[in-house]
């Protein structure tokens, strides 16, 4: 049986060391952690250049920014004559109103208008039949004749007894007897004729007539419906030739109003739409309710508008300006160009140069969209009157023109043409 003899070193013998490191393992270690700074610190150079490249093209962009000039709109300050006005809101009214009624009872025959139409006063616009009254008016003076012939036979019976009392024949007493008869029968003839007169004038009311000039509306009864007299409404006619308006003003301004009444006897009162921009027609204040509402503080106005192309229509809203004074060559701008400080009212000025400047101004009062100024600016200055939020003194602007307020120049231009009349 063999064994594996192990052999052990001698006693006393000196230890085998391991082989060394290799120094290539300690070169790759130090190049691998220079390439890893290498790469963050070109991350952070790319970083760095990002946003320098980027704050510079802000500032490029703020630089342009603030070279570049701002669009804002202008209106020219205008010297002209303005109205001074009260506004109020009214309610077209038509000048006459009338609900026909039937004035007889009876069947309705025959509708002679069309819906809308515009009527002349005493036109016949609906007819009821007329034939029960026509034939109480035929009874009516065949009454009369035959109380005609026998007040003719009264009369001669009265001569005849009045001659044979003169000669002694007959008693006084036959004579009065004669005498009263005969008056019975002028009594009757005259009960006949007032019959007549009230049987024809029935005749009459069954052809129903326009009482005024205007323009009817819906009918409200159809042909073949029996008619109640003075209950059935058959039909509403306005008078849309002069019309008027009613409006309210605070009992505070009624002083103004009554001063400017007594002194130039008539006041002008303008029309505008709904939403106060838009001029529909010129009229006059005729008058003031004699009373104030006591609920409101207000009082009743009525103008007249002469109408003629009918632009005003009854139960229509519209906003009246009553002009109280016109005052010449007053200084005027669009209120939006009035602007608000610290330091009082001011307007943006641009100058020839395209650069806008603060000016000063004092405002003397505000009527509509216009304001009149005391002073400030002149005739002729450009104002801003969009896009001054936006503005810094001496900045450059890109200046459009802007229409100026419609209803202060309409009512201006249609003051004015009156005025020159």
């Amino acid at each position: 049986m063999s064994s594996t003899q192990i052999s052990q070193p001698p006693t006393g013998a000196a230890p085998v060391n391991p082989p060394p490191q290799p120094k290539r393992h300690r070169l790759r270690t130090t190049v691998i952690f220079l390439v890893a700074v290498a790469v963050v610190a070109f991350f952070i150079w790319r970083i760095i250049t990002a946003n320098d490249q980027a704050n510079k093209k802000a500032a490029q962009q703020a630089a342009a920014m603030a070279n570049r000039a701002v669009p804002v709109q202008v209106v020219t300050v205008q010297q002209k004559q303005m109205p001074i006005y009260v506004t109020a809101l009214g309610t077209v009214t038509p000048y006459y109103t009338v609900t026909v009624k039937a004035r007889v009872t009876g069947e309705l025959t025959r509708v002679n208008f069309t819906e809308g139409q515009e009527v002349k006063q005493g036109e016949e616009l609906m007819t009821i039949d007329p034939r029960p009254y026509q034939a109480t008016l035929d009874q009516a003076r065949g009454q009369l004749a035959r109380d005609q012939a026998q007040l003719h036979d009264a009369e001669a019976e009265y001569n005849r007894y009045k001659a044979l009392y003169d000669q002694g024949v007959v008693s006084k007493e036959q004579l009065d007897t004669m005498q009263a008869n005969f008056g019975n029968y002028q009594g009757a003839i005259k009960a006949d004729q007032a019959a007549i007169d009230a049987d024809a004038l029935n005749v009459t009311y069954c052809h129903i007539t326009s009482p005024i000039n205007g323009r009817v509306g819906l009918r409200l009864v159809d042909p073949g419906n029996i008619i109640t007299a003075n209950t059935t409404n058959l039909i509403v006619v306005n008078q849309f030739q002069p019309i008027a308006v009613v409006f309210t003003v605070p009992e505070d301004q009624l002083f103004r109003i009554f001063e400017k009444m007594r002194g130039s006897k008539s006041l002008q009162a303008e029309a505008f739409d709904r939403s106060d921009t838009e001029h529909i027609a010129s009229g006059q204040l005729l008058t003031a309710d004699n009373q104030i509402d006591t609920t409101t503080g207000t009082n009743k106005l009525k103008a007249v508008f002469q109408n003629t192309d009918e632009v005003l229509f009854p139960n229509q809203f519209v906003n009246i300006h009553l002009i109280l004074e016109q005052r010449p060559n007053a200084i005027t701008v669009p209120s939006a160009a009035i602007q608000h400080g610290t330091e009082g009212d001011f307007v943006w000025v641009v100058k020839p140069d395209k650069t806008v400047a603060i000016q000063q101004v004092k405002v003397d009062l505000t009527e509509g969209t216009t304001t009149i100024l005391d002073g400030g600016v002149s005739q002729g200055t450009s104002v801003v009157t969009d896009g001054a939020d936006k503005l810094r003194a001496g900045m450059k602007v890109d200046a459009r023109s802007a229409t100026r307020n419609k209803p202060a120049q309409q009512q201006s231009e249609s003051n004015n043409g009156m005025m020159g009349q």
